[in-house]
This record gives structure tokens, C-alpha cells and sequence, in this order.
């Protein structure tokens, strides 16, 4: 079955990283104000959903769509930037038209399972076996319904000013990136 802990371990860590989602909760808090509330279960479901989905089938859809993968990474830095850009200066630059729920977009797609995430998992296909990346996945997805959860505690933890200063320093972190996701995957558009 080639199970290997070590693999799995490597893979939750990289995912991890990608993912930040300990370095997202000022945007979680930001889209909790703007939306009223954010379903953790639906939003952690969702992502793990489009994760384990774009693991199996996501090369072969891009390439049926006539997308190189370093075209779709580069089109979620554009997000990811924006994203930082809204954190950075205090501005909003995504409008939904129904605030109903922040659950499925941004959070899940691109948030948590962004064009970083879905660039990584093709990248960790060809390395490790995907029974490992699988619970890796869902260890991940653990993790982030938990802060999902708690991040409202957090919010009260930092206060206001707290949270602002986070939002900054996370948003020049996003912003950074956004430009290393762009500056890597752009130069093969014109290769």
C-alpha cells in the first residue's frame, strides 16, 4: 500500500507551509466582519474536496482547458496579491454580491485550496505516493478546521489593534507570496 510515515510527515509539513493557514486568520477575521459568519465545516470540506479532486484529476483538467500549470499559478498570485493588497492598505477590492457566507469563496477556493496548494500537490504527486499526500490532506484539513473554529476566540485574544498590526505583517508575508508564486511561473509563459 505504500504507506510511509516519513512521506507523510514531509508532504503535511510542505501543505502546511503553503496553506498558512496560522498566517491567514487576520483575512478569516476580516471575512467574519464583512460576511457575518464562516461555516468551518463547509469551508474545510469544500477545500478538502477540491484538494483530493485537483490531487487525481487537476493536470489532465488544465490541460483539457488548454492551462499549463504555471499559467494557473500565475493566476493565483493575481489573487493572492489582491488578497495582500486588501490586508495591507484597509481596502476592499472583492465585492460579493450576496453576503450571505465567505465559506466556499474566498476561503475555501482560493484561500486554502489556492493555485499554491493545487501547484504543490502536482509538484508532490511526482515525488511521493498518493496514499500519503491523501492524509496528509486531511491531517492539514484538521488543522485548519480547527483554527477556522477558533479564530474567533483569537480575534478576542489580540483585540482590534492586535489584529490590525497581524493583518499588516501577514499581508506583506501574502504579498511576498504572491510575487515569489508570479516571479517563478511567469518565466515559463515566454520559455
Amino acid at each position: 500500500m505504500n504507506f510511509d510515515v516519513r512521506q507523510i510527515i514531509t508532504v503535511t509539513m510542505v501543505l502546511f507551509a503553503v496553506i498558512d493557514i496560522v498566517g491567514s486568520i487576520p483575512i478569516i477575521v476580516d471575512l467574519r466582519k464583512k460576511h457575518g459568519r464562516i461555516e468551518s465545516e463547509k469551508a474545510s470540506l469544500v477545500a478538502a474536496f477540491i484538494m483530493i479532486v485537483f490531487l487525481f484529476v487537476g493536470e489532465e483538467l488544465l490541460n483539457l482547458i488548454g492551462i499549463d500549470v504555471n499559467s494557473f499559478a500565475v493566476a493565483g498570485a493575481f489573487v493572492l496579491f489582491f488578497l495582500a493588497l486588501e490586508m495591507i492598505l484597509g481596502i476592499r477590492i472583492y465585492k460579493d454580491e450576496e453576503s450571505g457566507s465567505a465559506s466556499i469563496v474566498p476561503l475555501a477556493f482560493p484561500l486554502i485550496a489556492g493555485a499554491g496548494t493545487m501547484t504543490t500537490l502536482l509538484s508532490l504527486r511526482a515525488q511521493f505516493h498518493t496514499v500519503n499526500i491523501i492524509i496528509a490532506i486531511v491531517i492539514n484539513i484538521v488543522l485548519v478546521y480547527f483554527v477556522l473554529r477558533v479564530s474567533g476566540r483569537i480575534e478576542k485574544l489580540l483585540g482590534k489593534n492586535g489584529l490590525g498590526v497581524i493583518r499588516k505583517a501577514f499581508g506583506v508575508v501574502l504579498l511576498a507570496i504572491a510575487v515569489k508564486l508570479f516571479a517563478s511561473n511567469v518565466k515559463a509563459l515566454f520559455a
